[in-house]
């Protein structure tokens, strides 16, 4: 018989749970111990997971694991498609990719150039009791940085690399097994594309944009607002057909906002970086990864300055990696298909980003409303209320005001949005 003891936020794991946990560990050689169940990070860090450490002591050695915790109620399952994130994100860590470091290793990449991710442990996949347990990546001195600062131009260019290694992976898969590509592309759902094809989303997305008007004082950018926030929901669906099966799509992280990028910091430069969270991993055009990423991890004096060294930097860096599987970015992904791409994703780029800004501006104590009605299993329309711009503080208004203010001003200044 195994024996452990479960402390700390036990009531964070059910039983089945539970059960799993003490199974991994017997896997992983630690038998019998104490497993400390203890928070991390704060609201507004994580909205689909409920994430904690699990803290593992046996004979004065200690263990730790991330686990990530799906909710048990109805009505925020139903709202973050959490048995769809789970599953994706279970694909991504077991199948996608291993895959990729496969074909890193075959095709003799050194294993610091390789792309990093962290250890997957176990998954259980029955609903509503999923659960993911990962490598804790602060013991590998990875740290989150402030989701409320704009990232810098060093740690930019860290992730851009990291995705030029993603992507680069998913162009050798293609090309090398294109039916393994398929079958993983299918499995992946795109979360964004599902939201899409629900009837009331465009009554969500009127109200959605009638509250960030109101939240911006400024009349220049009123109309360019409601236009984009009321087409978001096509936009969607427009890239999602024309993406779909293309040459130039490929498997991508999908969520890179500041808090699902973990840095490894030397002073105030950051010098590694890690991706975490592919719950709304999907196939797409590399372009949905660069945009999400540039457009909400930075602010609008940083994207001034580095945006175009920035992309060609990217470019430059997929050509590196796919020079290792011995293809060339003039066939597989060529830059003005990459420019192209900006341009057609901007006008959906833009809403998501205005959509986005709504809830990564917030203070912890505003994002655990939402987070503490979704636990709650309060009804659809009482969620949704407690997101309301209007219960902000006045520096948190001005703070998301500035936000969407300083995205639109860059779209005009790139040429996306004609004055």
């Amino acid at each position: 018989m195994v024996d452990y003891t479960f402390e700390g936020e036990v009531n964070a794991l059910s039983e089945k749970q539970q059960e799993f946990v003490k199974n991994v560990l017997e896997e992983l050689g630690v038998k019998k111990g104490k497993v400390v169940i203890e928070a991390v990070g704060k609201p507004g860090d994580n909205y689909v997971a409920n994430v904690k450490k699990l803290v593992v002591e046996k004979d004065g050695k200690i263990f730790k694991i991330i686990a990530k915790i799906a909710p048990t109620q109805e009505i925020p399952r139903q709202t973050m498609n959490t048995a769809i994130c789970f599953s994706n994100e279970n694909m991504m860590y077991s199948e996608v990719l291993p895959k990729f470091t496969q074909l890193e290793k075959d095709a003799n990449i050194a294993v610091e150039e390789r792309l990093k991710y962290a250890k997957l442990y176990g998954s259980y996949l029955e609903a509503p009791h999923e659960i993911i347990l990962l490598e804790d990546l602060t013991l590998s001195d990875f740290v989150m940085l402030d989701r409320l600062t704009s990232l810098k131009d060093d740690s930019i260019k860290l992730v851009l690399k990291n995705f030029a290694k993603l992507h680069a992976s998913s162009y050798a898969l293609k090309n090398l097994e294109p039916e393994t590509f398929e079958i993983f592309a299918k499995k992946l759902i795109n979360i964004w594309e599902l939201m899409g094809n629900v009837p009331e989303m465009d009554k969500f997305m009127k109200g959605f944009s009638t509250d960030i008007i109101n939240a911006v004082d400024d009349e220049k950018y009123i109309d360019i607002i409601d236009q984009v926030m009321s087409d978001l929901m096509k936009e969607v669906s427009a890239l999602s057909k024309i993406d779909k099966g293309k040459s130039y799509s490929v498997i991508q992280q999908g969520d890179p906002w500041t808090n699902n990028i973990l840095f490894k910091l030397e002073g105030d430069k950051s010098i590694d970086c890690c991706l975490i969270d592919y719950q709304i991993s999907k196939e797409s055009s590399p372009v949905a990864d660069l945009t999400y990423m540039i457009f909400n991890c930075t602010d609008f004096d940083t994207r001034s300055k580095h945006f175009h060294d920035w992309i060609n930097y990217y470019h430059s860096e997929l050509e590196r990696y796919l020079n290792y599987y011995g293809l060339k970015t003039e066939s597989t992904y060529p830059r003005n298909q990459l420019d192209e791409d900006f341009k057609r994703y901007s006008k959906f780029s833009l809403g998501q980003s205005i959509m986005m800004a709504s809830m990564l501006i917030r203070e912890s104590k505003d994002a655990g409303k939402f987070k503490e009605a979704m636990d709650d299993n309060k009804p659809m329309e009482e969620i949704m209320e407690s997101t309301k711009m209007t219960l902000l503080d006045e520096a948190t208004l001005k703070r998301f005001s500035n936000r969407v203010i300083g995205l639109i001003d860059t779209f005009f200044k790139l040429g996306y949005l004609k004055e």
